[in-house]
């Protein structure tokens, strides 16, 4: 039954705004369920499929599937999984699979209109009628509409089933204004499908590139990779959290996918500049290490001085052979081991001075300095030279961790050498906030971090919070070279200092603790021998 001229305007308008709301629609399940929910409300169909053709390009795949008047809801957004075996183009012969509706519409690019399915000929409605059977359904009109992109491939198929007279709801063949609405809509939707399903591949594609420069940092050195991967986790928990926050200073704080997805990039991104840093810096596991550790070199310098002093003892004791005394080569004898177990004792101290695991007092360095400088060595080329060279002497004395304060400005360079790499990029309007976002996790509240000096009001809630998850992250990892992973507690300890001292943002941290962030990190990403007890009450004080 043809409709009204009112009827058909109204129908077009909702064309307009389904055509309007496809083209905004970014979730490709919403999209998919917003195609066939329109369809059917502009056709007045009970019921309806929708179709995909599947990836290798041989059969149709259930996507959505509706039915009203039997309260059937599968596929998209209802959390209800379709198992019906896709649709093959071709048969077990290879031919055609002409007898299925769907798969002819696909096949020939044709639209189908059914009046009753239970006295057309030409097609296998034997499924249809099994599930009528056992639903007590009777599925008569069908209107198949197949769905192509911009450049005239079947990318799948748009069924519709039962069309209902508004006026009397009995149940009528599909008008030709329905089929030529449906088509029209069909058309729309291809578009808006295969434009989002391009976007989705290029967002793939560029977070795969993210991830590849990832991959190298990573290839570079183990004890980074797992970070950039790990930091931008924590600061989505902690922009939930936040989002979550209906009260307090940050209650007004809204993120939408857009927003999401902006800083999900830019937490990928953060590290990016960790390309340029040297690897014998990145992986600094003790003091002397370069390319390789050269304590080895000064164990190598004291069997040397060990040697030496033996020889020297040996010769001198050989000299009073001839004139037989004992006492004078005894004493030679305790001299010499006496300096040996001085030798000994000062290898053992450089060495443990080597791993950097504890500060260093005045007195300790002061020994460094005094074994580099008093104690001396003849080198490859017969030159007595100072058993310690500058450089070495330099890292020795080095009060706290492995790193030379040249070496901290190497590694402090990265987050330069991201904000430059970031600001190079011709970012879209949606992404324009991921150089800021990136580059502000080296920062303080108070203004005295890294690069830019930048206040805790000069910088957006996203940067604070990509701060607290390096910090923390950096604390609690348990694949760094130089130290083991921190226990919950020690971690929270340090970060609850970190906010009384201007570092990091206190409200943020607040929520942090109050909405557990820490413990669903830890229980992702910690060892459980890490994971203790946390007292929230004195963190807040």
């Amino acid at each position: 039954m043809e409709g009204t001229a009112d009827d058909l305007l109204l129908r077009l308008e909702q064309l307009n705004d389904i055509g309007v709301a496809l083209s905004k629609e970014r979730d490709i399940n919403r999209l998919l369920e917003t195609i066939l929910v329109a369809a059917k409300t502009i056709t007045h169909a009970d019921g309806g499929t929708l179709y995909r053709v599947t990836e290798d390009g041989k059969a149709l795949r259930f996507e959505i599937l509706r039915t009203d008047s039997l309260h059937i809801a599968m596929g998209g957004t209802t959390g209800n999984e379709i198992n019906f075996p896709n649709l093959p183009f071709a048969d077990e012969k290879g031919e055609h699979n002409d007898s299925m509706v769907a798969v002819y519409a696909a096949i020939h690019d044709k639209t189908v209109n059914i009046a009753d399915a239970y006295t057309e000929a030409g097609f296998d409605f034997s499924g249809t009628r099994r599930f009528d059977e056992r639903t007590g359904y009777r599925s008569q009109s069908f209107l198949t509409v197949p769905m192509k992109n911009h450049e005239g491939e079947i990318i799948g198929v748009l069924q519709l089933i039962n069309a209902h007279d508004p006026a009397t709801g009995a149940v009528v063949p599909f008008a030709s204004a329905d089929q030529s609405l449906a088509e029209s809509l069909a058309s729309q939707a291809a578009i808006a499908l295969t434009n989002r399903l391009l976007i989705t591949q290029l967002e793939e594609l560029f977070e795969s590139f993210i991830n590849l420069i990832n991959l190298a940092i990573d290839e570079k050195s183990p004890y980074t990779g797992g970070h950039c991967q790990r930091v931008p986790a924590l600061t989505m928990m902690l922009a939930e959290a936040v989002n979550n926050s209906s009260i307090g200073p940050l209650a007004s704080f809204d993120m939408d996918d857009r927003g999401r997805y902006e800083l999900k990039i830019a937490g990928l991104l953060h590290d990016c500049g960790k390309v340029t840093t040297p690897v014998h810096v990145v992986d600094k596991a003790t003091k002397l290490q370069t390319i390789f550790d050269r304590i080895q070199l000064v164990d190598t310098r004291f069997e040397v001085l060990k040697r030496d002093a033996e020889i020297y003892a040996l010769r001198q004791q050989l000299a009073l052979r001839d004139v037989r005394d004992a006492m004078a080569e005894d004493r030679i004898q305790a001299e010499c081991e006496a300096e040996l177990r001085i030798l000994d004792a000062d290898r053992e101290f450089l060495r443990k001075t080597n791993v950097g695991g504890e500060m260093m007092k005045d007195e300790a360095l002061q020994r460094v300095r005094d074994i580099g400088s008093q104690r001396k060595w003849r080198n490859l080329d017969g030159v007595e030279t100072e058993f310690l060279t500058a450089d070495e002497v330099e890292n020795l004395t080095i009060r706290a961790g492995t790193l030379t304060q040249k070496e901290r400005d190497i590694i402090n360079y990265h987050i330069v050498a991201t904000i430059k790499m970031l600001e190079q990029l011709p970012w879209p309007k949606h992404l324009q906030n991921v150089p800021e976002y990136a580059g502000g996790h080296h920062e303080r509240m108070d203004g005295k971090g890294y690069p830019k000096g930048l206040t805790r009001e000069q910088m957006s809630p996203q940067a604070r919070m990509m701060g607290i998850a390096d910090i923390f992250e950096a604390l609690t990892a348990k694949d760094r070279p130089y130290k083991p992973g921190m226990k919950l507690s020690q971690a929270m300890g340090i970060m609850a200092n970190f906010k009384k001292g201007g570092h990091i943002d206190p409200d943020l941290f607040d929520i942090f603790v109050k909405q557990k962030v820490y413990r669903r990190y830890a229980e992702q990403f910690l060892d459980p021998s890490q994971i203790d007890e946390v007292d929230e009450l004195a963190l807040a004080n």
